[in-house]
């Protein structure tokens, strides 16, 4: 509840948190756009692939082109300025910068950063819940270990479903289920980066203008995203991912008690306890009434005459049972909100969301008949998509983790529908990420 008054007085007595930002793309401008206007956060450093691209998104989202002419860290530090850069390593290894946030949602990548950071001892932001859902379990333990927070990041979806969850327990209640929204139909499973502006009902020439990935945006339709995201809960909090995946029931925020609640209480969860993913779209396609496409919730239960009757005094909204109530929040602002989790760390010493265990996984799915021979093109390609599953069943299968279905070939015929093993494909045992995932596997097994 104090952390502007806590920031505040970091800046009055000139210990701004000293932060690195690893990728300027949309969540890394979002934050730009903020962090510029906060007190007690100095932004050090920017490394991009494209430093020309990096100031040109700074610029455009306020920043004054003269804060961005530091020629080293050591500069950035003494006036205040930030260096725009093109090496991450060698931001993460910069004295001078205290918090990383690792925002380029390259699995590869952010697990590569995230080891760099526990070695030199700075707390790691991760944004980048493609490397979570691969091995964030891993990456946390390394953190705890190396004596540094690693955190999911604060506006997006995750780590606002980890805080409901978390306000949930500590009001005493057991969460029944949580989970976000989104706009699905089973038919989005097999969507191409071809078919995903018709989904979204924008024109093709509209969407290249406008510089949106085509790819990018399809991770969302066909179910990916979402897997990813639910994995990344599941993992943070205990709760568990559905038996045979996320099945997307149609449900409003008027509904949620009533629908996210056990299937044995006539609700659509499995049981207590699970992630699940609301739709914004009834299975004809007519919008669900009062959706919840951009928001998240969490269910909890009663479980006694009196806190049943107290819902009831207070105007929840419940089941028809009046045992089980819901709280959600609408929207997200993905990230403008980002500089809650800096702030926690740097203050406070606590991640906004983080792995604690292993207890769900992210498997690579057919999205038609696949070939020997072919090359996967991984999260929201032509090839694959992800399945949320329990880690225990993706593990018993050999599944193939989403995050590494790319580059690899298929060494044997794939069905459509089929989840992908590792024998399914020819992979490098030598590459940093895929002995990094196997490590996690050994670990948790």
């Amino acid at each position: 509840m104090n952390l502007h008054a806590m920031l505040v007085r970091r800046a009055d007595e000139g210990r701004s948190m000293r932060v690195g930002l690893i990728g300027a793309g949309k969540f890394g401008s979002m934050f730009l756009s903020q962090v510029r206007r906060t007190p007690g956060m100095h932004l050090v450093a920017v490394a991009d692939l494209s430093p020309q691209r990096a100031r040109e998104a700074m610029t455009r989202v306020g920043w004054d082109a003269a804060r961005l002419s530091a020629p080293g860290f050591a500069q950035a530090r003494r006036d205040g300025s930030t260096f725009v850069m093109d090496d991450p390593m060698a931001l993460v290894a910069a004295d001078e910068v205290e918090i990383v946030i690792d925002a380029t949602g390259d699995p590869a990548a952010g697990i590569a950063h995230a080891l760099a950071c526990c070695r030199h001892g700075k707390h790691i932001v991760m944004v980048n819940v493609e490397a979570d859902a691969l091995a964030g379990p891993l990456l946390a333990r390394r953190a705890r270990d190396a004596g540094v927070v690693y955190s999911l990041a604060y506006g997006d979806q995750p780590a606002l479903i980890c805080e409901m969850v978390d306000w949930a327990r500590a009001a005493g209640f057991e969460v029944i289920g949580a989970g976000k929204g989104t706009k699905y139909l089973p038919e989005y499973h097999s969507s191409t980066p071809d078919t995903v502006w018709a989904h979204y009902g924008i024109d093709e020439a509209d969407a290249r203008a406008g510089g949106m990935n085509a790819q990018m945006f399809n991770s969302f339709l066909d179910g990916t995203k979402s897997a990813i995201e639910m994995a990344a809960v599941a993992n943070a909090t205990g709760l568990s991912a559905p038996a045979d995946g996320l099945s997307f029931p149609p449900c409003g925020v008027d509904d949620l008690a009533q629908r996210m609640c056990p299937r044995a209480d006539g609700g659509a969860l499995e049981s207590r306890g699970q992630v699940e993913v609301v739709s914004s779209l009834e299975r004809d396609g007519r919008p669900v009434f009062r959706d919840l496409r951009w928001g998240v919730w969490a269910s909890f239960a009663a479980d006694s005459d009196y806190v049943r009757r107290c819902f009831r005094e207070y105007g929840l909204i419940t089941d028809r049972s009046g045992n089980y109530s819901a709280m959600y929040k609408p929207y997200h602002l993905i990230g403008l909100e980002l500089g809650i989790s800096v702030a926690s760390i740097g203050l406070r010493g606590e991640a906004t969301g983080a792995p604690r265990g292993w207890h769900a996984d992210v498997v690579a799915t057919a999205k038609r008949a696949l070939r020997a021979g072919e090359r996967l093109d991984g999260e929201g390609g032509y090839t694959v998509y992800g399945r949320l599953m329990p880690a225990s069943d993706s593990r018993a299968i050999g599944g193939l983790p989403l995050g590494l279905a790319r580059g690899v070939a298929l060494v044997r015929d794939v069905a459509a529908g089929q989840a992908l093993h590792w024998s399914d494909v020819r992979f490098d045992e030598g590459d940093d990420a895929v002995r990094v995932r196997r490590e996690m596997e050994a670990q948790f097994a």
